[in-house]
């Protein structure tokens, strides 16, 4: 089995030039394909929204890298990740274990994601960053914002669609709620 090593460099070391050389170049991505990615984005924020936790690890492909992690971690390359999961199965485990084991106050989540940031297209790999926002609502209590930060992507194009072959969900803050339950 192929594991992504060290997802947090392999994310954006192709890239890493538009973001210091050139940050006006834009890489030509078809618009099909950049609609196919807007829409990706909007279905991943659908599912989570709704609780459709079994849905969730569909949006990968089955070797592939899901992390959460603050920003400082990213821009010192620590390893350190709040949630670190390296394939589809391990994907599908959280979601046995929001439903049947772990033990929380429900909580309602809001997606925001804005328009994606193409940094790289290929024929099969498009790399992204795509900044986010989610809102949670406890029962009986006002919305708060819950997490903000950004998507660094690498996405695939399969015969299936668009897939993530890594999402890394960097957030803002250095601090979280007492527990990250849902994805991001």
């Amino acid at each position: 089995m192929k594991v992504i090593s060290n997802a947090v460099e392999s994310t954006f070391a192709p890239a890493a030039h538009l973001l210091k050389n050139d940050a006006l170049s834009v890489p030509y991505l078809s618009y099909d394909d950049f609609y196919a990615l807007v829409a990706l984005n909007a279905r991943y924020a659908a599912v989570l929204d709704s609780g459709d936790w079994d849905q969730w690890p569909e949006f990968f492909e089955e070797e592939c890298v899901y992390q959460v992690l603050p920003r400082e971690n990213h821009e010192k390359g620590w390893p350190l990740a709040v949630l670190a999961f390296e394939s589809k199965g391990m994907l599908k485990d959280r979601v046995y274990g929001i439903k049947e084991t772990l033990f929380y106050d429900p909580y309602y989540q809001r997606h925001i994601i804005s328009t994606p940031r193409i940094l790289l297209a290929e024929d099969t790999l498009i790399i992204a960053e795509t900044n986010y926002a989610v809102l949670r609502t406890k029962t009986e209590q006002l919305s708060d914002v819950y997490n903000t930060g950004r998507y660094l992507d690498r996405i695939r194009k399969t015969e299936q669609g668009l897939r993530f072959e890594s999402r890394i969900c960097v957030f803002d803050s250095e601090m979280i709620p007492n527990s990250l339950i849902y994805p991001i």
